[in-house]
């Protein structure tokens, strides 16, 4: 399975663990042996992991006891060019037919590769849903209106964090547009923006913001840079070779 687009599908799931060679970037690191085909959302951090994580600096797991990302139910709506905008927490009872329907949109299945049957899409979301809360799946609400479905997660608490020079409390970002009306207006770049600065601010802790489309995905590179994310280097992701794309708490305008 591959991750993906913004504007022309924009999708960026999440559903292998990723085992990249790191290429020469500041921010990649020595390379690191590959392992096997489980769903990193399947994963749970074993108890030693976490304890030795919590006594590094600035690691403490959230200011909420047990919620990795701090309470995104909480977040609350935010204004953006394009309209108001929030992130509202999935429920499977309720978005798994949307989720699903937008999933066997051609143009989203080419990189989720999670059309046919529902139950494949209510696989990838209750793994989340079940999970150990490191990602958390939304749907992006626009004016009142869900157009696009996200993940945000822990990077650092990632797989993903064995390949690159993760720091504590990095944040992740997959987003598909799921409303083939929304796609190819500029949408993508003006929610990653707003998406990015509502994580650093309800997240203080959190100083980066990263993510991995596909580098031959121009649309999707493109819409990161033009909200602020820095390409750092080329990484072979299973099925693809990917763009890691990093925004700072600090935004470098596009040049």
């Amino acid at each position: 399975m591959s991750l993906t687009d913004v504007d022309t599908s924009a999708a960026e799931a999440l559903p292998v663990p990723v085992a990249p060679d790191c290429l020469g970037s500041a921010d990649t690191g020595a390379s690191a042996p590959l392992w096997d085909s489980e769903e990193t959302l399947d994963l749970r951090l074993p108890t030693e992991f976490t304890a030795l994580r919590a006594a590094l600096p600035d690691q403490a797991t959230s200011r909420r006891d047990g919620d990795l990302l701090d309470g995104i139910h909480t977040w609350g709506p935010t204004p953006t060019p394009v309209g108001t905008f929030e992130l509202a927490p999935l429920r499977l009872d309720r978005d798994l037919p949307l989720v699903h329907g937008w999933m066997n949109d051609p143009a989203v299945a080419e990189f989720w590769e999670l059309a046919g049957p529902q139950h494949r899409s209510e696989r990838h979301l209750r793994a989340q849903l079940d999970g150990d809360g490191r990602s958390v799946p939304c749907l992006g609400m626009l004016d009142g209106t869900a157009m696009s479905y996200w993940e945000i997660y822990r990077a650092d608490l990632d797989p993903l964090a064995r390949f690159y020079r993760a720091r504590p409390h990095d944040t992740g970002i997959h987003l598909l547009i799921g409303d083939g009306a929304h796609r190819g207006r500029g949408l993508g770049s003006a929610l990653l923006t707003a998406v990015a600065e509502v994580v650093m601010d309800r997240r203080r802790a959190c100083t980066r913001v990263v993510a991995e489309p596909d580098i031959h995905n121009t649309p999707s590179v493109t819409a990161f840079h033009r909200a602020g994310f820095r390409f750092r280097a080329e990484v072979d992701l299973p099925g693809k070779r990917a763009a890691l794309m990093i925004r700072d708490r600090v935004r470098h305008e596009p040049s």
